[in-house]
């Protein structure tokens, strides 16, 4: 997750240094998915993970359920174990509407170009910076690493935001392809925040997510479970 510029890429090694270095290997994971809110539905999920021809990497999720979907796709170069987004691209459609969103990430110049719904941006990036998927390969390293806490710069919405995770135990996980001991991540957003965020990983599974569940702050509730790891 490069075409780097030598000054740029000195200054990578330096800020990078003390990221966890990431290695990938080519995965589908299916899940089933479920919304608990006023009308409740389930649906599927599919998370593929899969190195192109030019040697980059490509991370999809498609989701859909009843009348909506939701594509998401990151493509990233890993260099020497570092992960630097290259192109993000969100599509969401709930029955007529639409949300599309693209992030180009050019490190050369140092700049990433946001386009969301037609409403170009441009604002500047150092190495270390993530998109909205590309963090999430990151995060089993940290959490095999040992990391209690970790910490995400991510570009999200034409802004800069960083997204905090917290270990906060072990459990044992029922899901359709199985039962696995899984490290429970949350969401840290701050006191004052009423939306929930609890993530599983299993370490048999190289820290797949197993198990994902958030509750809104209206009540509402999505999870998603794995069915098969392909």
């Amino acid at each position: 997750m490069r075409g780097i510029c030598i000054a740029l890429l000195l200054c990578c090694t330096s800020l990078t240094a003390q990221a966890t270095p990431v290695t990938l290997e080519p995965y589908t994971a299916v899940y089933s998915n479920r919304v608990d809110a006023a009308i409740s539905f389930s649906g599927e999920a599919v998370r593929t993970l899969q190195q192109l021809d030019d040697d980059t990497w490509e991370l999809s999720v498609q989701a859909s359920a009843m009348m909506a979907n939701i594509r998401e796709t990151t493509r990233m170069k890993l260099q020497q174990g570092q992960l630097l987004p290259l192109h993000y691209d969100y599509h969401r459609r709930i029955l007529t509407r639409t949300r599309k969103a693209q992030l180009s990430f050019d490190w050369a110049t140092g700049y990433v170009t946001t386009d969301i719904d037609d409403k170009p941006w441009r604002m500047a990036i150092e190495p270390g910076v993530h998109d909205k998927l590309s963090y999430q390969l990151q995060m089993p390293a940290d959490i095999a690493a040992g990391l209690d806490r970790l910490e995400y710069t991510v570009a999200d919405g034409g802004h800069m935001q960083v997204y905090r995770f917290k270990v906060t135990g072990e459990d044992e996980v029922e899901t359709p392809a199985g039962t696995f001991r899984a490290i429970r991540v949350e969401r840290d957003r701050g006191e004052d925040s009423d939306r929930e965020t609890l993530i599983w990983f299993a370490p048999e599974l190289d820290y797949l997510v197993v198990r994902l569940e958030q509750v809104e702050p209206n009540g509402n509730r999505y999870a998603l479970l794995l069915k098969r790891l392909e």
